[in-house]
């Protein structure tokens, strides 16, 4: 059987983020042939284009963890209505040198949560239109606005009986989307 390595891209830094509970609990809807890491964004310096022609060691990091993936998956929250400064950082160093887009041909996911009513869903668009240009094939749907409420997680950590269904349909879409693209 092979292995899927996915590069999880969590939109938050802050240690108990929904986001990063969901990045958690996706991992365990994933089957056996499906391995998720959660990639390290903290450490990276903000982007400057004048250190293209010499990239940090952190980058240079998630660079090669990216490329390493068969598969992309993004689990971001919503500031602003847009996507975390954060994650558009670590988009434009993967991205960068001109010519060296380690995000191009992976297949990707996009998949958030919020306490709001519409969950994720600008900040979801606006990493769609960035992944599109990215050439970055990303799966249309099921789209996964979810609202951060009672019972979304158990106390285990895992995807609570409310959500669980539709989460493990979403995550047996991605699947095929990875096996169809990878």
């Amino acid at each position: 059987m092979s292995q899927f390595h996915i590069a999880v891209i969590v939109g938050s830094l802050r240690k108990d983020s929904f986001n990063r509970q969901l990045a958690t609990a996706l991992a365990r809807l994933a089957p056996a042939d499906f391995h998720l890491t959660q990639l390290r964004l903290d450490d990276l310096p903000l982007y400057n284009q004048d250190d293209d022609g010499q990239q940090a060691a952190p980058v240079l990091r998630l660079k090669s963890e990216i490329q390493a993936a068969q598969g992309l998956m993004f689990v971001t929250p919503e500031y602003n209505r847009s996507i975390p400064g954060v994650l558009k950082n670590a988009i434009d160093h993967a991205s960068r040198p001109y010519g060296q887009n380690a995000w191009a041909g992976k297949p990707a996911g996009v998949l958030g949560v919020s306490v709001g009513a519409i969950g994720t869903a600008l900040a979801q668009q606006h990493l769609r239109n960035i992944l599109a240009y990215l050439d970055a094939p990303t799966l249309g749907a099921p789209e996964a606005f979810i609202q951060a409420k009672e019972g979304l997680f158990d106390a285990d950590g895992q995807v609570g009986q409310a959500s669980r269904a539709f989460l493990q349909g979403w995550m047996d879409r991605y699947v095929a989307w990875v096996k169809k693209h990878a």
